[in-house]
């Protein structure tokens, strides 16, 4: 029974990757007419006026060199490089380093502010990049961007990253990530992928002080991000780590589960690893009874153990299917495949969109999509879904199996 769920899980992630996700990608997401990567197209297929988005860039890079591990394809390794000149030659700053936040249709500069989040999918596609198609110098700019990260963003005192600064690499008044967002000089968020984006670099660079910076952002989730009953994050945080918000995201508790997992994993701790194992069944249960709805999907935010946004985003979903599974894996708690199984079938009905390609943004409590939303925005990517469909797919592969080199 449950190898024939797991094998389900993977045939039908392998499906829905190569059949719908990447096909839409490769078909819509490139801008032919000015370079680069479509920076905004509605839900129904038009182009849309829209500032190109450092993090969109960096996740299609992230993508694309990913999935040619698993597919093979030449037009996959294509688009990789494509996104890897591109981030190279407009985003990156020739002058400070780092990557600038975001370009105009043509590739001038719009934003040219350093923020961490952006940086931290930079260092994450980077490495990938180098992972799959061996070049140095992707990694070497991974590298750099390492370092100017640990030179001007890092709080010695206080541990962790500053949220944003300028082009030059000095201090910003204003740290929001987003305008929705609180002007904090600190966040789980881009600390979270700053946890993924290092881990990922030190598998191919196991370099100490990238080591020494890893331990810390784990034990900054441990003593900092997580709450008290170390069931959710916290959002928000002052310079000595005072949280400054009460609100949790589902999306965000799941896929920061999975993630410190493979943070420990990646130092080889053997006792780190059994904690943070532990600690991601019990964010997993909480995710589980707290916000998992009766229909599978992933509601998306609580407060004080009452839910006060109940939509249903294309991303948590797919965060929950691996990071329910992680759990199973780890605890083999039947009931937390199921809730994976039941998490991809509610994806499958309701948030994949069968007419156009690709999946909604959003979906009402009720799975009725919101088509005024992009399919593709500086922050509907192909990131999650993807990843989520080529976790699944490695994760119920035999032991013995490993994903193919490049051609």
């Amino acid at each position: 029974m449950v190898e024939s769920i797991e094998a389900q899980l993977a045939s039908e992630a392998r499906r829905e990757l190569e059949s719908n996700i990447l096909p839409f990608w490769r078909r819509y997401g490139v801008d032919n007419e000015q370079g680069g990567f479509v920076a905004q197209l509605s839900n129904d297929l038009r182009r849309q006026n829209a500032p190109k988005g450092l993090v969109l860039n960096a996740r299609i890079l992230w993508t694309f060199s990913a999935a040619f591990s698993l597919t093979q394809n030449e037009q996959d390794w294509e688009l990789a490089r494509q996104a890897h000149d591109y981030l190279t030659r407009f985003f990156l700053d020739p002058l400070f380093g780092g990557y600038f936040w975001e370009l105009d249709p043509s590739g001038r500069v719009v934003n040219d502010r350093k923020k961490v989040y952006g940086q931290a999918f930079c260092l994450y596609a980077l490495a990938e990049y180098h992972r799959v198609f061996h070049e140095i110098a992707a990694l070497q700019r991974a590298q750099e961007l390492f370092f100017l990260l640990e030179s001007h963003a890092h709080d010695a005192g206080n541990g962790g990253y500053w949220e944003v600064l300028l082009r030059d690499w000095r201090p910003s008044e204003d740290m929001r990530l987003g305008d929705q967002d609180r002007n904090e000089k600190k966040s789980m968020n881009s600390h979270l992928h700053l946890l993924e984006a290092f881990a990922h670099l030190f598998r191919v660079w196991p370099d100490r002080l990238l080591a020494d910076r890893l331990r810390e952002l784990i034990q900054l989730f441990l003593e900092k991000i997580l709450n008290a009953e170390k069931t959710h994050f916290h959002h928000f945080f002052t310079e000595t780590w005072t949280p400054r918000s009460d609100n949790y995201t589902f999306g965000h508790d799941i896929e920061g589960s999975w993630l410190l997992c493979e943070a420990a994993e990646a130092l080889g701790d053997p006792a780190l690893i059994i904690e943070m194992r532990d600690l991601a069944v019990r964010m997993a249960r909480a995710t589980q009874s707290e916000g998992l709805d009766a229909d599978g999907g992933l509601l998306y935010e609580g407060r004080d153990g009452q839910i006060i946004n109940d939509h249903k985003e294309w991303w948590p979903q797919a965060e929950a299917v691996i990071g329910f599974f992680n759990a199973w894996k780890i605890s083999h708690d039947k009931s937390f495949l199921e809730s994976a199984l039941r998490c991809w079938q509610f994806i499958r009905k309701h948030v994949v969109d069968s007419r156009h390609g690709e999946w909604f943004w959003r979906v009402s409590r009720q799975g009725t999509p919101d088509s005024d939303l992009p399919k593709i925005s500086a922050w509907k990517c192909p990131y999650h879904n993807g990843r989520c469909c080529l976790e699944l797919i490695q994760r119920t592969r035999p032991p013995s199996q490993t994903a193919p080199a490049r051609l």
